[in-house]
């Protein structure tokens, strides 16, 4: 992970992500993304590290605070906060949080980061949070914290990143859904300013031609069931015109075609690019 981390800066990719599972997904290797993205970060010097997504319940508030900040101030200021609420039955039961209480739970939990990310000391009082003449131990090199990206397709969601984010972060969008995001963001602000500061973007999933999956992708494919760098060149063309700002490639394939894969889109996909 790390040596295609450094090969995907050499490209000229724009950032790597890493998800947040605690217990065995199936999927491959699920590491902690503060932990690993650390080493990301030592490892590189230009790419931007996303979380994608942090499960914001898994973690208590300052807790989550501290090592976003953290993170942030050892990859100089390179990390983008990815934020859900999380899914997994499973994993609530195993850290002990009411899988009912996600939502509640995030909006808390960010509500008291961006106190102690902005404010030196911090009050603060939610229904899980209380903080009192608090300063965070590592303050972050962003000011106001690192970009926070809130994921999810729900109006919560929506209204999530409205109030806390700097972003919407989607899975699989399509043209359809990256418009309809932006004007439902639109309907649900009170301000349409507040909607249009909000930077959209989204991962998709590609298997570049000649490269066997190696799990079945969770989505549609990017560019089609089989892909060529002309239609993964336009459908990518299609979503910025929608408003995507930014794209996520989730590759579903072994860990040895990986490099390869990378630099098939850099070489063969990105220069089609405007």
């Amino acid at each position: 992970m790390l040596r295609a981390a450094r090969q995907a800066e050499d490209l000229g990719f724009d950032h790597v992500a890493v998800g947040n599972r605690l217990l065995d997904s199936g999927f491959g290797l699920d590491s902690d993304p503060f932990v690993l993205l650390s080493a990301v970060a030592g490892m590189t010097t230009r790419l931007r590290l996303l979380t994608s997504v942090v499960v914001a319940p898994y973690y208590p508030a300052l807790v989550l605070a501290n090592q976003a900040a953290t993170l942030d101030v050892v990859s100089g200021g390179r990390l983008i906060l990815g934020v859900g609420t999380g899914w997994n039955p499973d994993e609530f039961d195993a850290v002990g949080v009411p899988a009912r209480q996600r939502g509640v739970r995030t909006d808390d939990h960010l509500a008291a980061a961006k106190a102690l990310w902005t404010r030196r000391p911090a009050e603060f009082d939610g229904p899980f949070t209380t903080l009192r003449a608090a300063h965070l131990g590592v303050p972050p090199i962003t000011p106001g914290g690192p970009p926070v990206w809130i994921g999810g397709h729900s109006d919560a969601a929506l209204r999530r990143a409205l109030r806390f984010g700097d972003g919407w972060y989607g899975t699989g969008a399509d043209t359809a859904e990256v418009a309809g995001v932006r004007r439902r963001l639109r309907e649900l602000a009170t301000d349409t300013r507040d909607a249009d500061r909000l930077s959209l973007a989204s991962a998709a999933f590609l298997t570049p031609p000649g490269i066997p999956t190696a799990v079945p992708p969770p989505g549609r494919l990017l560019g089609g069931t089989t892909p060529s760098s002309g239609s993964v060149a336009d459908e990518l063309g299609r979503l910025a015109e929608a408003g995507l700002a930014a794209c996520t490639m989730w590759l579903p394939i072994a860990a040895e075609h990986l490099g390869e894969a990378m630099e098939w889109i850099a070489a063969e996909v990105a220069p089609q690019l405007t």
